[in-house]
């Protein structure tokens, strides 16, 4: 079964992992330095806080699977539907490692699929894990093919 997943950027981490508990009804299952999460069942989520990124903030969203079939599966949708992709294979970053890979919305708005391997004692093994501006990974830029969807306007 699949899991939602959205990451926030934080000022404040202590303030706000007080704020989520009492918002979830629970306390997190990880909490580091400069990060907290929380995997709830009920909704079935994985929720992340961090001090890292360069604005406060929805950093990104994503699905997590608990299986490697699941996670093709989602890789599979996207490459079908021509979607911009970028496979980051087996990676580290949120104190995890995953086998991961990232679209971007027509927003702009980084999406990662992933699946947890394992967990890992440091945010991420990547030499420039603090250049990134991402709280957690890097996320492609938007690549896809544009549509011209015809809007109707409601005005007059």
């Amino acid at each position: 079964m699949k899991r939602f997943h959205i990451h926030t950027h934080v000022e404040d981490l202590q303030k706000n992992i007080v704020f989520y508990s009492a918002m979830f009804g629970a306390e997190p299952t990880r909490v580091e330095s400069d990060y907290a999460k929380w995997m709830l069942d009920d909704p079935r989520i994985n929720f992340a806080i961090s001090t890292r990124g360069s604005k406060h903030g929805i950093d990104h969203l994503g699905i997590q699977t608990d299986t490697e079939e699941e996670l093709a599966e989602l890789k599979s949708r996207a490459e079908s539907a021509d979607l911009s992709l970028h496979d980051s294979g087996e990676t580290t970053c949120c104190y995890a490692r995953s086998d991961k890979h990232w679209l971007t919305d027509p927003q702009g708005i980084a999406w990662e699929h992933f699946h947890t391997l394992d967990s890992i004692p440091v945010f991420s093994e990547q030499e420039n894990a603090a250049a990134v501006t991402s709280a957690c990974c890097p996320a492609p830029k938007p690549q896809g093919k544009p549509l011209a969807i015809p809007v109707k306007s409601s005005c007059c």
